[in-house]
């Protein structure tokens, strides 16, 4: 099974199976971790934010428009900001590593 390597604001690291068809959302509140995620996955906040390390950012799937609009509501965007609920994880991504700006 896929890994995801989850850091919070405290630098924290956690490593967390990652079920491939999972979003990353759902993978990291499954784990305990206080990501809002209000729409529930339909792209209609910016709460489940996250920050995708920069190694890894360019092997996503690119940014939809949809998302980009999003992610100008989000709190401390960075070039790396992606919205949680937008990723699926997938065998290729076994290893992602990713930021959650929020105190698990």
């Amino acid at each position: 099974m896929p890994k995801l390597i989850v850091i919070n604001v405290d630098g924290e690291h956690r490593e967390l199976d990652a079920p491939v068809g999972r979003t990353i959302m759902q993978i990291v509140r499954e784990n305990g971790y206080d990501l809002e995620g209000a729409c529930e996955g339909a792209l209609a906040c910016a709460t489940c934010h996250i920050h995708v390390d920069a190694r890894w950012y360019g092997k996503l799937d690119k940014v939809g428009e949809d998302e980009t609009d999003m992610l100008d509501f989000a709190d401390e965007p960075s070039p790396t900001s992606r919205l949680s609920c937008q990723i699926e994880m997938c065998e290729d991504l076994d290893g992602l590593i990713v930021t959650v700006p929020r105190e698990p």
